[in-house]
């Protein structure tokens, strides 16, 4: 069997941290992971390095223990996750773009195996050589075929070091590619032909796994073969439909981006409320109290999309304004998100700014109404 030597050391430590735009999540929560390890009783399936309900409480948090919380959604989800990579099937998280597909991959594979870096961007410019391995071709060249020129890719290093790999937005990538991962999930072996002997096939070890996503609005691009799909165990993030739950997630995601900024800007948890509820009923097609149909735009107003309204939005008043939150700038990311994928999505803004902002009461919706009136034109 080929064996790979590959430093999977994590850059840790606050200094670490501060240099890096967005650290790993097994760079972000060491002191937790390493408290749950520390305190596991609970048997772990081979290859892991925290028991199910460890990982669990890792994902989902635990006040007691202060764990924080870090997937906002059913507990149910992650429990059907954990479940599937310990019975060895690869797992596959679909959903609305914005959904935390990807923030859910990340936080299994650092708690399963405590990194969360192997991962495989999916692309239609994807080539079976970034999923699998390469070689130095000086080297190659130079000595020919041999373990030493061989470049291992995510997946190789997966199942060499038994470890979770991560593959993002895999039906971005052509049906061919996709389907490289047929043996690799069925037969747990990578086969390299150009070398001889034991190096010729890499077996997995205990731990290794995948965790594939794809959101709805791609399903149909490259849509994975059926042999493919029996391979892998569906589970689907929903939308977050809970107002107050959203909430505290946009105003909790919204301080650490802010922070990392090191700007002074006081955060409207009046204007996270009102973006949410805006956000929640161009969603949904009605208002919350499902009196009232809306128009729906084109574009996927998703969490992920909220934190980026609500953040720009303030980093626009911390540097151009007094430093606190206002309406009007949020209203500003709300437009362009709104228009992103077709201009004409401005009339479905303008008639809930018509029919719903208008006849709300209170200085947050007058200031909502006007803003928007003024900036749609």
């Amino acid at each position: 069997m080929t064996t790979v030597d590959v430093d999977t050391t994590a850059v840790a430590g606050p200094d670490a941290q501060t240099a890096l735009q967005r650290p790993p999540a097994e760079v972000r929560y060491t002191e937790e992971l390493a408290a749950l390890r520390a305190g596991d009783r609970d048997p772990r399936p081979p290859g892991w390095q925290l028991s199910l309900r460890a990982a669990r409480r890792f994902i989902v948090g635990d006040e007691d223990a202060g764990i924080s919380r870090k997937f906002v959604g059913n507990a149910s989800l992650v429990e059907r996750a954990l479940v599937t990579l310990a019975t060895n099937r690869g797992l596959m998280l679909i959903g609305e773009p914005g959904t935390a597909k990807s923030l859910l991959s990340e936080l299994i594979a650092a708690a399963v195996s405590g990194t969360s870096t192997l991962t495989v961007q999916g692309g239609a410019a994807t080539t079976e050589d970034q999923i699998k391995y390469s070689w130095n071709y000086a080297l190659l060249v130079s000595e020919g075929p041999s373990a030493r020129s061989l470049v291992p890719a995510p997946m190789l290093r997966g199942m060499a070091e038994g470890r979770i790999v991560r593959f993002e937005e895999i039906t971005r990538c052509p049906l061919e590619v996709q389907d490289c991962l047929l043996s690799l999930l069925s037969e747990r072996v990578l086969a390299v032909p150009e070398l001889e002997g034991p190096e010729s096939m890499v077996f997995a070890r205990a731990g290794f796994n995948v965790i594939a996503t794809a959101n709805t609005r791609d399903r149909g691009v490259n849509e994975m073969s059926a042999a493919l799909k029996r391979r892998f165990n569906f589970v689907t993030i929903p939308v977050l439909s809970d107002v107050a739950q959203e909430v505290a997630l946009v105003e909790r995601r919204s301080r650490e981006l802010l922070a990392a900024q090191k700007l002074p800007v006081a955060l409207s948890r009046d204007v996270i409320q009102l973006m949410t509820t805006v956000f929640t009923e161009l969603r949904k097609g009605a208002t919350l109290d499902d009196q009232t149909r809306l128009k729906t735009p084109s574009t996927v107003l998703s969490t992920a999309e909220l934190i980026a309204v609500v953040t720009g939005g303030a980093l626009q008043d911390a540097c151009f304004g007094d430093g606190r939150a206002t309406t009007a700038s949020a209203v500003a990311g709300l437009i362009g998100t709104v228009m992103k994928e077709n201009a004409s999505d401005a009339e479905v803004l303008r008639e809930y700014v018509q029919v719903v902002a208008r006849t709300r009461t209170g200085p947050s919706w007058q200031a909502f109404h006007q803003a928007a009136q003024e900036q749609l034109g």
